[in-house]
């Protein structure tokens, strides 16, 4: 991530609120025991992190170009999956 308030996480617990994020963004709601041991972040530990990468989703980017590129077939389009709205109740 090229976001500067980011860069203060631990990149594990970045990357498993992402995958937590994009799990809500795909519509499953399960945050798995394998999950939990394999990652060591147990979901209310990502929840806060999650939203605040949602956030970073839902505002303009100045990277257009890291958009367009995984707006590919390459990336599977994952650039053109819609962020979590900001009024939708999340899982915790």
């Amino acid at each position: 991530l090229m976001e500067y308030e980011i860069i203060e996480e631990a990149d594990s617990r970045v990357a498993a609120a992402a995958l937590l994020l994009a799990l809500r963004m795909k519509g499953e709601n399960e945050w798995s025991e394998t999950l939990e041991y394999y990652s060591g972040y147990k979901e209310c530990d990502l929840t806060i992190l999650m939203y605040r990468l949602n956030e970073l989703l839902l505002t303009q980017t100045k990277c257009k170009t890291i958009r367009t590129k995984y707006s590919h077939e390459i990336f599977f389009e994952v650039a053109k999956i819609s962020a979590l709205p900001r009024s939708k109740p999340l899982k915790v």
